[in-house]
């Protein structure tokens, strides 16, 4: 069995969604589990759904709306029956997102996040798969949240993987064309949980990895993994084959068209990673795999933005000694703020940090009580793999550099 992933740009609306019926056909559909992501920018819409719902109770009705109005939309483009029965069941959706937003009484904003977040990825999927059945190719909807079991760490779940694995193999008929959704899964209580922004390249890997699958294909709008994201950097150029582990510290550093988490299932039973161009199916696109590290061999460009700086050190100038050390890990740890980079000497600490979950201001407040602390916000972590004096040299051109650190094959640079 293969497994494809289609993410959002791929369905965003019901052209996009013809062309992976066009993908479907061009490069076959038998035996294979398509995992498909919420269409469009549903995700961001529906987070604007759960902040009213906890802001401003009066807004929940008109941000709900707009996702309705998006879906029903495309509804109207690809079904011209208006009494399709997928009209109710996509009705019927949202009626549950209205009952839950009703119901509920948990305070938890993670909670709540994956209960109403997680619908984009039920929608997109339910309508796609019945309009596969209306052209004629016949598939099954799988609810992956039956397939996918986790722990109850909402927005960031980790995969129970003994149950998940015999979940898969009950409920999965390899022989036929699946359909399920990507990002999601479910706790022992039955509640929905997420794997994080973009889990839904994860998912694919885990049912690949449970379904002993041949091959995963991530359908991107890009040629394939590129050595920088063309949204950020003016000239690109198309890797043919990575390793397992060049891809893994390409992903760790933040590279956008590989999950951090994706490749290592694949990796322990040697599954390919196809990334390809969803626009132009049969091209090559990208291999990650067994064997050569990079080709072409040539710098590799990754950046993240929206990142804090930290630079600590003693009220009274004495060492940073581990002790320290440690009690700053368990604070950035508490307050759910992800480490990306550090520097450190004897007297004073640097450190780079993804503030995703908003806890910076709450764990400052912590640290001021011992550090002299400098906070630079709104910075962005440059890093260059296997680079070279001219690589480096166009970043820093006309940028203020805050911290840089050089390894062997990676320099990180933090500019404001």
């Amino acid at each position: 069995m293969r497994v494809f992933k289609f993410g959002g740009a791929s369905v965003k609306d019901a052209n996009a969604v013809r062309n992976v019926v066009r993908v479907l056909q061009e490069v076959g559909h038998e035996d294979t589990l398509v995992v498909i992501s919420a269409m469009g920018k549903t995700t961001n819409a529906m987070e604007k759904v759960v902040e009213s719902y906890f802001k401003d109770k009066n807004s929940i009705t008109a941000a709900l709306q707009e996702v309705i109005d998006y879906h029903d939309g495309i509804l109207s483009d690809l079904f011209e029956n208006a009494k399709h029965p997928i009209y109710e069941k996509v009705k019927l959706l949202f009626e549950e997102v209205k009952g839950f937003l009703t119901w509920n009484k948990s305070p938890k904003y993670a909670f709540v996040y994956d209960q109403v977040v997680g619908y984009g990825e039920l929608l997109s999927t339910t309508i796609i798969s019945a309009y596969l059945n209306e052209i004629g190719l016949s598939n099954t909807w799988l609810d992956v949240r039956q397939l996918i079991k986790t722990d109850n760490n909402y927005r960031d779940a980790l995969i129970n993987w003994e149950r998940t694995q015999a979940e898969v193999s009950a409920r999965v008929d390899m022989s036929k064309l699946n359909i399920t959704q990507g990002f999601l899964g479910s706790d022992d209580n039955n509640f929905t949980t997420t794997l994080g922004r973009e889990g839904s390249d994860y998912t694919a890997a885990i049912l690949a990895y449970c379904l002993n699958a041949e091959s995963v294909t991530i359908w991107k709008d890009v040629p394939g993994v590129l050595n920088a994201d063309p949204r950020n950097f003016k000239e690109t150029q198309l890797l043919e084959q990575i390793s397992y582990r060049e891809a893994i510290e390409l992903a760790f550093y933040g590279a956008s068209v590989i999950h951090p988490k994706t490749l290592q299932p694949l990796q322990r039973k040697e599954i390919p990673l196809h990334v390809k161009s969803f626009l132009n199916p049969k091209d090559m696109g990208t291999t990650v795999g067994k064997g050569v590290g990079i080709v072409p061999k040539t710098p590799c460009f990754i950046v993240k933005k929206n990142q804090v700086l930290l630079k600590l050190s003693s009220l009274d100038f004495s060492f940073i000694v581990e002790d320290n050390i440690s009690e700053i890990f368990k604070l950035f740890h508490d307050h759910r703020l992800k480490v990306d980079m550090i520097q450190n000497s004897a007297i004073s600490f640097s450190v780079c940090l993804d503030n995703k979950f908003n806890g910076l201001q709450p764990m400052l407040e912590v640290l001021k009580r011992k550090f002299k602390v400098v906070c630079h916000e709104d910075v962005s972590l440059y890093t260059i793999r296997h680079f070279d004096d001219n690589a480096v040299k166009s970043l820093q051109n006309g940028k203020s550099v805050l911290v840089e650190q050089r390894g062997k094959e990676t320099v990180q640079l933090v500019v404001k």
